[in-house]
């Protein structure tokens, strides 16, 4: 680094301090600063020509082609994943890029801690974004990201893939538990809620991390639920339904955006000038950093064939207006040197992204102080405060079903027992983008946490039922539950239903992955039918990153409890919930369909006249789990809606305000979710759609009041042209069973 020069000086403003620097950069070193390198293997998936990077890789790259970041975490690449290892990499990759590179411009390191860091063995790993937001609670979810950006600062990261803005439209996804449900309402909150904890109040703060919004526009409707598949939606729902999350991301501030994988009709996001530079900058008015996702550029060409050639999806990614190839690498960098000098892509467009990914690492405080201590990670990584706030997630999460004749909570029990494919999985319970090699000792499954949780005189019995997809030993299963006070039932998915994920690990069998089907395989619906069939009261915990088709399971259950992917305390949280300890207020964030033939099952569907005239909608068609449903243990009822005003201008909103008691005999958590509709508007409009919620936590006969302050741009209708008008006529707003009528003038 060049000392005594303006870039170099803390005391200047970043804006002085990029231009300084820019101003004495070779255009070698600009380049650089646009392309990334991995560590591992991540590429291997889903290349012939396989290329695998190593730390001396990226170290020869930060010397001779000055690349801007990297990341060291690698997938598979386990000795790079231990706590004692990953900040001195990290420091390592610094110090070259520092001290021996002519003007010491330092990494971005950035990783996907999408539900904690992930990357790191000892992490505190969080429920999926799908099970956060089955907490109902932003509060807690910026409580988590905040630890998250403590743990993957102490480890030398500085940049967040995440959040994850996609609104869940298409269930089949396998990418779903990403996601914050299918509220765009919701997904706002959420979003915003984990900006601000990963970035805290001030980006130079030495446990705040850049965080980085995707992806965008809407890459959570592919075609038959397939991941990148071609998304086809119209410029209402673009507008209505996707956009609404990133427009919050980026008045929170977020620092980065990642564009889909996807073409969005028929044009790849990471190629469009219309929606990187028309869309997201001149519209939306982001002035961050636009990164790739991994495989972006290289699909243009290998997948999407809009590119002749990865020289030709270089040009179109940089003249769309990307900034940073996420996994570029010196080839990267050799090819946008080629094009600058052959005249296919301006000197005046590289300075653009540079200006921009150097103000992001100034805003950083990455020249000032790039390093982390080097054993602060063994201090912080998974200590006991992180873990208690990862259990009370868990625990929120987790959404009861189904409760007959009060099976549940599980009380005066002499022997117990437990069974399905993952009750003795830990790596089910962590869900995705969870690095290989945790071990046991690191989080409890379902059965440890109720062999721990149980009363001292209380026996507990296990058997697999399943392996390898196999049904395993059906008439001893039936004994045991037979002879037991209660039955565990543990069944679901994991998160191989991604695409990336690994190919076989539903077994010779291979049920699963499968898109056209929302069912839980044959052996689990048959083990959990053996059980149901004898007199022990059967309780079904469904671990799953997205809805699933239960109908089979909730005839031969008495309880019936889903667990989004529940993370490093998940098995410590469904004990809970199991024994009583803690009284469930997971509420669904999405809906779940009868079955598949029905999808899409969405709260605010659009009206439709129905083919023989009548506005009725047919009930058959209703969610077998309605969104934002979940019991408790104990009962809450509504007593009134209320509203400040009666009528809404332009200049004033209203205030609604929702009393409830809690009837019960126990301390329960209550989300209040107030709906609204358009009863009269100038385009259609959904039948009703999530407008706010909120929380009360009541003790018994405890009464509360959710305060609801809604500004007059609540009531707007939004149409294709991105305008928003408030049109005169009635609204209704719905809350549980009460309704209340508003005019609108």
């Amino acid at each position: 680094m060049i000392s005594d020069t303006p870039y170099t000086d803390p005391g200047l403003e970043t804006e002085a301090r990029v231009a300084d620097l820019l101003e004495r950069m070779t255009l070698q070193e600009k380049v650089g600063q646009l392309v990334g390198m991995f560590v591992g293997s991540f590429i291997d998936m889903q290349r012939e020509d396989t290329q695998t990077s190593t730390v001396t890789d990226i170290e020869d790259a930060i010397r001779h082609h000055y690349i801007g970041s990297a990341t060291p975490f690698g997938t598979g690449v386990s000795k790079y994943n231990n706590v004692a290892v990953a900040a001195r990499i990290a420091n390592r990759l610094q110090r070259i890029a520092v001290n021996k590179t002519r003007l010491g411009i330092p990494l971005l390191v950035p990783v996907d801690a999408i539900h904690g860091h992930a990357n790191i063995e000892g992490c505190t790993v969080f429920p999926q974004n799908i099970g956060m937001a089955a907490t109902w609670d932003p509060d807690l979810v910026e409580r988590a990201a905040r630890i998250t950006a403590t743990e993957m600062s102490a480890t030398g990261a500085n940049q967040n893939y995440s959040p994850t803005a996609d609104v869940a439209r298409e269930p089949r996804w396998g990418r779903t538990y990403e996601t914050y449900g299918e509220s765009a309402t919701m997904v706002k909150e959420f979003v915003a809620a984990e900006i601000r904890g990963l970035q805290g109040d001030d980006l130079s703060e030495s446990t705040a991390v850049a965080a980085t919004v995707k992806h965008f526009p809407a890459s959570s409707a592919p075609a038959r639920g397939e991941d990148t598949a071609p998304v086809d939606i119209s410029r209402e729902t673009l507008r209505r339904v996707y956009l609404p999350p990133f427009e919050r991301a980026i008045d929170e501030g977020v620092s980065a955006l990642m564009p889909m994988y996807n073409a969005i009709g028929n044009e790849p996001a990471h190629a469009s000038e219309f929606y990187l530079t028309d869309l997201l900058r001149e519209q939306l008015g982001f002035e961050g950093t636009v990164c790739s996702d991994w495989l972006g550029v290289w699909m243009l060409a290998e997948r999407h064939r809009v590119a002749a050639s990865q020289t030709d999806a270089v040009e179109q990614v940089t003249t769309a207006g990307l900034d940073i190839a996420s996994i570029g690498g010196p080839e990267h960098a050799e090819t946008l040197l080629e094009l600058i000098e052959a005249g296919a892509v301006s000197a005046e467009r590289i300075d653009e992204s540079v200006r921009r990914i150097l103000a992001l690492k100034f805003d950083l405080g990455l020249f000032d102080d790039p390093y982390v201590p080097p054993n602060l990670a063994d201090e912080i990584i998974g200590s006991e405060e992180h873990r208690q706030v990862a259990r009370e997630a868990a625990q929120k999460s987790i959404t009861l079903l189904q409760n007959r004749d009060e099976a549940l909570p599980l009380t005066d029990l002499d022997e117990l027992f437990v069974t399905g494919p993952n009750a003795d999985s830990l790596d089910n319970l962590l869900g995705g983008w969870t690095v290989y090699g945790l071990n046991g000792s690191q989080g409890k499954t379902v059965r440890d946490g109720l062999e721990d949780a149980v009363q001292p005189t209380t026996t507990v019995t296990y058997e697999p039922g399943i392996a390898d997809n196999v049904l395993l030993q059906p008439d001893s299963i039936a004994e045991r539950a037979e002879s037991a006070d209660a039955t565990v039932v543990v069944v679901g998915e994991s998160w191989y239903i991604h695409e990336f994920g690994p190919r076989s690990v539903a077994g010779s069998r291979d049920e699963f992955p499968k898109r056209n089907q929302l069912r839980i395989p044959d052996e689990q619906r048959r083990l959990v039918e053996i059980v149901g069939e004898t007199d022990t009261p059967t309780i079904v915990v469904v671990v799953t990153g997205r809805p699933l088709v239960l109908t089979d399971v909730l005839d031969h259950a008495d309880g019936v409890l889903v667990a989004f992917f529940p993370g490093i305390e998940g098995g410590t949280a469904i004990a809970d919930i199991l024994l009583g300890d803690c009284n469930p207020s997971g509420r669904l964030p999405i809906s779940f369909p009868q079955s598949i033939g029905d999808l899409p099952v969405r709260h605010d569907w659009l009206h439709h006249p129905s083919p023989i005239g009548s506005p009725a909608h047919t009930p058959s068609y209703d969610p077998l789990f309605e969104f934002g449903f979940g019991l408790s243990y104990t009962e809450f009822t509504y007593e009134s809606l209320d509203v400040s005003e009666e009528r809404v201008s332009a200049d004033s909103g209203v205030t609604a305000r929702v009393t409830v008691t809690n009837t019960g005999d126990r301390e329960g958590i209550e989300t209040i979710q107030l709906f609204g509709q358009h009863l009269l508007s100038s385009v259609v409009t959904p039948v009703r759609e999530l407008i706010g919620f909120a929380q009360l936590e009541l003790s018994p006969g405890e009464t509360g009041t959710a305060e609801f302050s809604l500004a007059s741009e609540e009531f707007a209708v939004i149409h294709t042209d991105r305008t928003r008008t408030l049109e005169s006529g009635e609204f209704e707003l719905y809350a549980a069973a009460l309704s209340q009528r508003l005019m609108i003038e």
